[in-house]
């Protein structure tokens, strides 16, 4: 089934989602010189309408244009998550520097009409708004959803695909409430990261709080600090928390350091007594849509939310 919506009907559309379309100058004949105002992680902002050459710092980002079917002219010089495998070639994809260091001199070759960046990318924002408009898609951890949300609506009122990103936003958000509903007849959980052999957990507020705030996994009692690296455990801390769940996200594995694997420096007696172990709930996430990706486009939210879902299936 094909359709068709007038003008003035694609800019009633927009206008209900908070997007302000206008044309540059006031005397533009063309779609090419029009420009979209959105909410991003900076306030609003006035990008190009339907750019020509898009370059993209945030894999998220890149998560999301690839839900959408957007093009891109330029990414990360990164190892690419296999959610992302697509955008592999170089020769099509050139790289532009690192999430924390871009390539300066190859982004003004490029000479982008837009560029997406986020959170690794944040010290660097004002450097790259002098080659062209910044799309910040940076993510506020007590709104983290809510943020997600508003990142598909900017990048898609931005290639002109606001429909479709509504789309997206419905189907994370019928995936969530189903999940919501299963974990909430969980037992209390615990987000653990490893990495180098060391330990650390995150809870609520964390920069992993979508596992309780948005998934539903209750917490434990205990109150977890907040930070950037989480707080810092032993093996006597997981058995004294003793959770019910345990949720393990390998960082070396994510970002494709050596090291003991998680399941491997978790198998010790301290750790096989908790409930989590003996009920055989410690569940080791998708490293790289949990990290790489932050949670924070529609392909790892929906991967995610499948691996918890199954998981308390079997539980």
């Amino acid at each position: 089934m094909t359709f068709s919506v007038t003008r003035r009907e694609a800019m009633g559309r927009l206008g209900q989602w908070g997007v302000v379309l206008s044309m540059a100058g006031g005397a533009a004949t063309g779609w090419a010189a029009q420009t979209v105002t959105v909410k991003d992680g900076s306030g609003e902002v006035r990008l190009p309408f339907k750019p020509r050459t898009v370059l993209v710092l945030d894999l998220s980002a890149l998560d999301i244009i690839q839900a959408l079917g957007g093009n891109v002219q330029g990414i990360p010089n990164q190892k690419l998550p296999p959610l992302l495998e697509a955008y592999s070639d170089s020769a099509r994809y050139p790289h532009i520097g690192s999430l924390f260091e871009p390539d300066y001199e190859k982004i003004k070759a490029l000479k982008p009409d837009l560029i997406i960046a986020g959170n690794r990318s944040l010290p660097k924002l004002d450097a790259l708004r002098k080659f062209a408009p910044v799309l910040d898609v940076t993510l506020d951890n007590q709104r983290q959803l809510e943020e997600v949300y508003r990142n598909i609506r900017a990048i898609a009122a931005v290639y002109g695909l606001a429909e479709k990103g509504e789309a997206e936003i419905q189907s994370v958000d019928k995936a969530v409430a189903a999940l919501r509903t299963k974990a909430a007849r969980q037992g209390p959980g615990l987000f653990l990261m490893t990495s180098g052999g060391k330990l650390s957990v995150y809870g609520p507020g964390s920069r992993f709080d979508m596992l309780y705030t948005v998934f539903g996994m209750p917490a434990l009692p205990q109150k977890i600090d907040v930070s950037k690296h989480g707080q810092a455990v032993s093996f006597e801390y997981l058995l004294k928390a003793n959770p019910e769940w345990l949720f393990v996200l390998d960082r070396d594995a994510a970002i494709g350091r050596e090291g003991d694997a998680a399941h491997k420096l978790l198998d010790n007696k301290l750790v096989q007594a908790t409930k989590a172990w003996r009920n055989k709930q410690v569940v080791y996430l998708n490293a790289s849509t949990w990290y790489l990706l932050s949670n924070a486009g529609p392909g790892a939210l929906k991967t995610n939310i499948q691996q918890l879902s199954d998981a308390f299936a079997r539980g």
